[in-house]
């Protein structure tokens, strides 16, 4: 049975989307959450009054994981308040197109700053943590974006490969300290962040090219989460495992 009872888990990115769903299933399995948010204070405090009414544990920390200083309080304030990690999951991120000609330097450095400098530093921050409480799991969430590439979104798409990249050696650099590290890659998910994209490109389109015939809810990628946050993961580590209804059909 999956159970997280008295488990902490930081949810970097938890306010909304895959975070937050990966809060409120992990939640219901008993751990104890601390959930990181940049900027909308009333989702994250609504959110932890959802938890806290079905009898969870949970408290919001503002702060923004580009920012060295933000992911250092972040970890220290939930480790004020719940002890040392047990899970860690980095879902924050931005998700914005433009092909090479419409890029600027600014636009590739905001993407690389947000969706994957910041793994390094919370990764750093959070690692003795993670080894006072004798190991513990992070779960990354990436894209199938990182594992196959793409025309208009490069930039999102690099980030994203080089967070499973990141990944993978994380996996290796702290496994003997027993921590494991592995990724969930979503495909096309109903999240604030992709509808519109999802509009754009034709709702109809994009839910025909996938073999289980809808496009995700950020449930799926978060109950795929929970699992690696789990006991029941415990000999899995440097795996990404693809969420995605068949779009990409990964092995």
């Amino acid at each position: 049975m999956l159970d997280l009872k008295n488990k902490h888990i930081l949810v970097c990115g938890g306010s909304r989307g895959i975070g937050a769903a990966t809060v409120k299933l992990a939640a219901k399995a008993g751990a104890q959450i601390s959930i990181n948010y940049r900027s909308n204070n009333s989702e994250a405090e609504s959110l932890v009054e959802e938890v806290e009414s079905t009898g969870g544990e949970a408290i919001s920390i503002q702060g923004d994981i580009s920012v060295e200083e933000d992911v250092t309080r972040i970890i220290d304030s939930a480790v004020a308040r719940f002890g040392d990690l047990d899970g860690l999951v980095i879902s924050a991120g931005i998700f914005e197109g433009g092909n090479l000609e419409e890029m600027s330097t600014e636009f590739w450095d905001r993407t690389m700053n947000i969706n994957l400098k910041s793994n390094f530093m919370i990764m750093k921050a959070a690692r003795s943590s993670l080894i006072a409480n004798s190991g513990g799991s992070v779960v990354f969430i990436a894209s199938t974006a990182g594992q196959r590439g793409s025309d208009v979104y490069s930039a999102y798409a690099t980030s994203k490969g080089g967070q499973i990249i990141f990944m993978r050696s994380m996996a290796r650099e702290l496994a003997p300290f027993k921590i494991r590290c592995n990724c969930v890659a979503p495909g096309w998910t109903e999240t604030d962040m992709a509808t519109d994209t999802i509009d754009a490109l034709g709702r109809e389109d994009i839910v025909a090219s996938i073999p289980l015939g809808r496009i995700g809810q950020p449930e799926d990628p978060g109950a795929a989460t929970v699992f690696l946050l789990s006991d029941l993961a415990q000999f899995i580590t440097g795996s990404t495992i693809t969420v995605d209804g068949g779009f990409d059909m990964r092995g």
